[in-house]
């Protein structure tokens, strides 16, 4: 895994990777920011709307999906980092795109769920440490991807030759093609925007007091909305699974659902036993704190 690249030969092709863009992983990913961002949806609409008392159940299904979400966007993105000297871009920005998808996934979780995370000084600050985290290596794929397309990197070499000076010297050198403006712009933009969302996400979760509570609620949610469904079509569009990839890929591995495909799927249950349990009495799970609720019953470390 942590072996030097080889940064000498362009090969022809490169070989597939189920593991990060394999069918079974982009569908188990897709359907459950899906999910979790219909429950986020749900939940903001019917305290906006309605004076009942959001779903318990609801509240328990989402804050699961979210956690699981995130937590496999960290993971994957570790990964991706540590086999930089095997992988390729195409791959590599794929994780990059998913890691994206996690983020809006959790944000909407974060619009939807706030007044609960509030209520433990712990919940609050270990999501603060896995949104930094996310976005501290969701810089890095970016500030990759950039430096790559500002060298019109072959794309069937490892991610980690870009970083290796003139590693493929002479006429195979010269006749890599260099991203255009709009490139550079989008990715910049992206990793702005990271930063951006970053803070504000910071202010909502850490604010005491807030100022235009649902107006935030509503049009963040529509803004993770949004970024979601662009990260979700960009990366099937590119996958070999669903779309036509940027590369040449000597296999037809990602179209198939192998083991691991399926048992992200089925991880997808997890959070059904938590609900059964809560809907049997077993697990007992606070109910939601009043969005006009005092500081007393907020309460910050």
């Amino acid at each position: 895994m942590f072996s030097p690249p080889n940064c000498t030969v362009i090969p022809s092709s490169a070989p597939s990777d189920a593991g990060i863009a394999g069918a079974g992983v982009l569908i188990s990913s897709s359907l459950t920011a899906t999910i979790a961002l219909l429950l986020s949806a749900s939940l903001i609409l019917q305290s906006t709307f309605s004076i009942s008392r959001p779903s318990t159940i609801r509240r328990k299904l989402l804050a699961s999906y979210s956690d699981q979400q995130i937590l496999i966007g960290i993971t994957l993105q570790s990964l991706g980092l540590a086999r930089s000297s095997h992988i390729i871009p195409y791959h590599f920005f794929i994780i990059w795109m998913l890691s994206l998808l996690s983020m809006a996934t959790h944000n909407a979780t974060l619009l939807a769920l706030v007044q609960d995370f509030k209520r433990d000084w712990v919940l609050r600050w270990m999501r603060q440490g896995l949104m930094f985290v996310n976005l501290a290596l969701s810089c890095v794929y970016g500030v990759v991807v950039l430096e790559g397309k500002r060298k019109g990197w072959e794309g069937t070499m490892p991610v980690g030759c870009i970083w290796a000076a003139d590693s493929v010297a002479g006429a195979e050198g010269k006749d890599r093609k260099v991203a255009g403006g709009l490139d550079y712009v989008g990715t910049i933009v992206t990793i702005a925007g990271n930063v951006v969302v970053f803070g504000l996400a910071t202010w909502y979760l850490q604010s005491r007091r807030q100022k235009w509570y649902r107006i935030v609620q509503l049009v963040g949610m529509l803004l993770m909305m949004g970024i979601a469904v662009g990260a979700a079509v960009r990366v099937f569009l590119l996958s070999q699974a669903f779309g036509k990839p940027d590369v040449q890929l000597s296999d037809q591995g990602e179209k198939q659902l192998g083991f691991g495909s399926l048992l992200g799927l089925l991880m997808m249950a997890l959070p059904i036993i938590s609900i059964i349990e809560i809907k049997r009495g077993e697990v007992m799970v606070a109910p939601p704190l009043r969005d006009d609720a005092s500081d007393d019953e907020k309460p910050l470390v």
